[in-house]
């Protein structure tokens, strides 16, 4: 009932660019092409944590970019998942290239906290990615939202921690649900956030998956991960220039 009032609201009220404000338009052309007007490259956070896949960021986070995904994840603006996903899913192409035989991209989202997704109304990670999907499914490219990570314990709030913070906050607190599994050996794994910082949580669902897959003794090479974001920290698009 909330996400629907939330979009009949957005079709009725007066809206105003997520990202500067312009009047008029939930996300003007100059804050789109923040988003998604340069092609998505891979980012490496500085230090890099242990068990982190490759991951393809579409933009930094930072002034326009940095108000949309706030406005999305926060304050309920969910118009704005169609062009984040398309965001997410540029991503996902510049860090999977040519689909193989290895059957169709399997978007995997970092769960949030219940509560935060309670207090939230909404998972907004998770409709990002169903937006990415969609995209994607529309170029041709085959792909679908496996949702299968769990919380197995409670973390602290993240932001407030450091790389190190994070690192041990986060160790061991994911799991893949009961017969993920068998889901996941039959595509290629593509772990999908809205958001990279320090890379932790990345690095705490690949270690989730890569043991879910070894536990099903699936065949080397099967189910490896990549991982794509909307947007990351600017010093982990600093760090990869050269």
């Amino acid at each position: 009932m909330r996400d629907w009032w939330r979009e009949f609201s957005g079709l009725v009220l007066p809206v105003a660019c997520a990202g500067c404000g312009r009047p008029r338009t939930e996300l003007c052309s100059a804050c789109g092409t923040a988003l998604s007007g340069a092609p998505p490259r891979r980012v490496r956070p500085s230090p890099r944590p242990a068990g982190l896949p490759a991951v393809h960021a579409a933009a930094p986070y930072e002034n326009a970019v940095r108000a949309v995904l706030l406005a999305h994840k926060e304050r309920g603006a969910l118009g704005l998942a169609g062009p984040l996903g398309r965001a997410l899913a540029a991503s996902v192409r510049a860090g999977t290239g040519q689909v193989g035989t290895v059957g169709p991209l399997l978007l995997v989202p970092v769960p949030s906290a219940r509560s935060a997704t309670a207090a939230r109304g909404h998972d907004p990670v998770r409709r990002i990615a169903r937006a990415a999907a969609e995209d994607l499914r529309r170029s041709g490219r085959p792909a679908r939202v496996l949702p299968v990570l769990r919380q197995r314990r409670a973390v602290a709030d993240q932001s407030g921690l450091g790389a190190r913070g994070r690192r041990m906050n986060l160790a061991g607190a994911l799991q893949v649900a009961r017969g993920g599994e068998r889901l996941l050996a039959h595509g290629r794994v593509v772990l999908v956030d809205d958001l990279l910082t320090t890379g932790s949580t990345l690095a705490e669902a690949a270690r989730a998956v890569t043991e879910a897959l070894a536990g099903a003794r699936v065949p080397a090479g099967r189910g490896a991960c990549a991982a794509a974001v909307v947007s990351a920290s600017p010093s982990a698009f600093e760090i990869n220039r050269n």
